[in-house]
This record gives structure tokens, C-alpha cells and sequence, in this order.
């Protein structure tokens, strides 16, 4: 069985040539397929006798290694198409997205139309704010001067740069930023946190500090301020792309799914899991290079503790895939089999009488 469609532009302009195009259900990435240079794309999803679908998309399905229907006349379960979409993978681009749930699924190809995806605005380098162009001439020239001996691994010079930078013009929020990045590197993170705090002040909306911030929030095991924090980043609406005024969002630079998995962090231990295990589903979808296998580390215990086990199984299932080697890894996988084994021994479920 196949998908097929065609990616489109909103405007009628050429797509460039490196469009990917990805199936993801629960918020994950199972299948990525590039499109060729007219935009049009074909997925397989394998055959009637067998679902290559990765996880079931209700969590009462095959396991991710399991199979799907064996009976050539059901096609692939419906249930294995809930919570699936494509959507297309494009730097400077935003996708809409097609569900899969209305699709025939008892066709051999299933055309599911054009994917539009709307032209952004480019833009290169950091997320930044307006200070570096309000700057006197020597803070600029003290800032830049500490961006080439970062570059180059002098800490010591760099860190004296930022601190002239910033005495000569005290609202260099940037050189206030890159000087609290220095200073955790240098482990001293009081002085980071202090760095961070006064970018943050005079400039509500320039986010890098924020996420610095919600590392050491995270690190303390800080829980309220890593909420607040992340809380702030997330109400300027990045899945929109925003336009920030003053700023440009650059989603190349900055990493929302990081904080969309700290704000999680943050609720979970919280004790609010319908909004940890949104704000984790979030972070999966946005991490689609994968550089965050703790995510599903994340998903499966707010799956676990909220006895959604299939769902927990599978998300331990991803970790292991994206981390095999990691430091926790049999940990992980011994957690995996007491899961799998709990769930092998449940009884099950009683038929239901023909009189209901």
C-alpha cells in the first residue's frame, strides 16, 4: 500500500529541491520519504498482510515490531491511522498537515492531495534582539571581539570582552547573554544565573536567556521556575513562526523542543500530567532531527502514570532506537521487559455476552 500526493507552495512558487516528507503519529516521527523535483512524493506502508506501520496510533495495536492484520480482506486497521499525519519537513517553510484517519484504507494507493507549505521569511544567524544596532561603537566592537575568541575556544579574553561590552553600554542584552554563557562554562553558575537574569530584564522578549535560565532551573530541580520560565518562552507562539517585533525568531537557532521538554519536566513534577504529556508530545513532534531521546523517556513515564502501558512500551521502544548505547540504556531496557512482561500477564478482557 502506498501514499501519494504532491507538495505545493502557497504562493505558486518552486519548491526548492530537498523537501522531506514525514508520516508522524503520537507526535513521532515513524517514516520520512523526500519528494521529487515536480514535489510529488510516494510512501509505502507496506502490504495488507503485514502493518509497517511503527506503533499503533491508540496504543491497543501492534507493538512497534509487531504485525499488523493477517487477513488480506481488513487492508491496515484504522486504528493504525488515528493520531497519523504527513506534513512536509522544509527550512524557511511551514507545512499544514494531512490526517490519515478518513483514508481508504482498503485501496493499494491512496492519493491524499497536496501538502501546501507557506513561504517564510530567511534569516540567518542567532535568535536576536535589536542591541547590537542601538550599541555604541566600542560595545559593538568589544562584543564582536568576544564572539571570535568564543569561536576560538579563549574563554578568558571572551568573558573580558562581554564585561566591557557591557560596561560601556549596560542594555547590550546579547553581550549579557554571551557573558552568562561563558560563565556556566566555566561552571560558575551563580554568576551565569545573574548574567542570564539581566538580559531578561531589560528585554522581555529576546528568549535565549530563558532557555539558559530553564537549564539551571532544571539542573537545581527547580520545578516552579522552570515552569514560569518556559511558560514565558511558549507564550510568544513559536509553532506559528512568529515575527517577534524587534526579533527574529530563527527556529534553526533556537530550540523549542527543548522547551517544550523542560516545560514538561516542569509539570510532571508538578503533578500536572495532562499538561506535561502535551507540552512532551510537542517536543516530540518538534524534534524531528532526533537530538532529544530523553523525550520518550519523558512520554513513557506520564504514559506509564497514567496506566496508558502499550503507549509506555512504545516510547521506551523510540528511546532505545535513538540511544542504544546511552548510559542508562539497560536501565531502560530492564524497565522495558517488566513493562512487556506486566502487560503479557494481564488477563484477558471477558467476551461480551450476546445478550448486550
Amino acid at each position: 500500500m502506498f501514499l501519494t500526493g504532491s507538495i505545493a507552495t502557497s504562493d505558486g512558487t518552486q519548491l526548492p529541491t530537498n523537501v522531506l516528507v514525514e508520516r508522524i503519529c503520537n507526535a513521532s516521527v515513524r517514516q520520512q520519504v523526500y519528494a521529487s523535483p515536480n514535489g510529488s512524493f510516494s510512501m509505502e506502508l507496506g502490504s495488507r498482510y503485514k502493518s509497517v506501520l511503527d506503533a499503533s496510533a491508540d496504543g491497543s495495536g501492534p507493538s512497534r515490531y509487531g504485525t499488523g492484520s493477517k487477513n488480506p480482506e481488513m487492508g491496515i486497521p484504522k486504528h493504525d491511522l488515528a493520531n497519523c499525519e504527513l506534513r512536509a519537513s522544509l527550512s524557511g517553510f511551514r507545512s499544514n498537515v494531512v490526517g490519515l484517519m478518513a483514508l481508504d484504507t482498503f485501496a493499494g494507493s491512496m492519493n491524499v492531495g497536496s501538502i501546501v507549505v507557506e513561504r517564510l521569511e530567511k534569516v540567518q544567524g542567532l535568535t536576536i534582539s535589536a542591541a547590537p544596532y542601538r550599541a555604541p561603537k566600542d560595545a559593538r566592537k568589544a562584543y564582536e571581539k568576544g564572539l571570535d575568541a568564543r569561536k576560538n575556544g579563549n574563554l578568558v579574553v571572551a568573558q573580558q570582552s562581554f564585561e566591557k561590552a557591557v560596561k560601556i553600554y549596560p542594555k547590550f542584552t546579547n553581550a549579557w547573554f554571551q557573558l552568562g554563557g561563558i560563565l556556566q562554562t566555566q561552571n560558575d553558575k551563580n554568576a551565569a544565573r545573574a548574567a542570564y537574569t539581566q538580559a531578561t530584564k531589560i528585554d522581555t522578549k529576546f528568549l535565549p536567556p530563558y532557555l539558559s535560565l530553564s537549564h539551571l532551573a532544571y539542573d537545581a530541580q527547580d520545578w516552579t521556575e522552570l515552569l514560569n520560565l518556559t511558560g514565558h518562552i511558549l507564550a510568544l507562539d513559536p509553532l506559528n513562526y512568529a515575527r517577534v517585533k524587534g526579533y527574529i525568531l530563527d527556529l534553526d537557532s533556537f530550540d523549542y523542543a527543548e522547551a517544550y521538554f523542560y516545560h514538561a519536566v516542569a509539570n510532571l513534577n508538578l503533578n500536572r500530567i495532562e499538561d506535561a504529556e502535551k507540552s512532551a508530545l510537542k517536543a516530540a513532534t518538534l524534534d524531528v532531527r532526533p537530538r532529544f531521546p530523553q523525550i520518550h523517556l519523558l512520554l513513557a513515564e506520564i504514559f506509564a502514570r497514567k496506566n496508558a502501558m502499550p503507549r509506555a512500551i512504545s516510547e521506551l521502544e523510540i528511546y532505545l532506537d535513538q540511544a542504544p548505547n546511552a548510559a542508562n540504556a539497560d536501565k531502560v531496557r530492564a524497565r522495558l521487559l517488566v513493562l512487556q512482561s506486566s502487560r503479557a500477564n494481564q488477563p484477558a478482557p471477558e467476551p461480551a455476552s450476546d445478550h448486550e
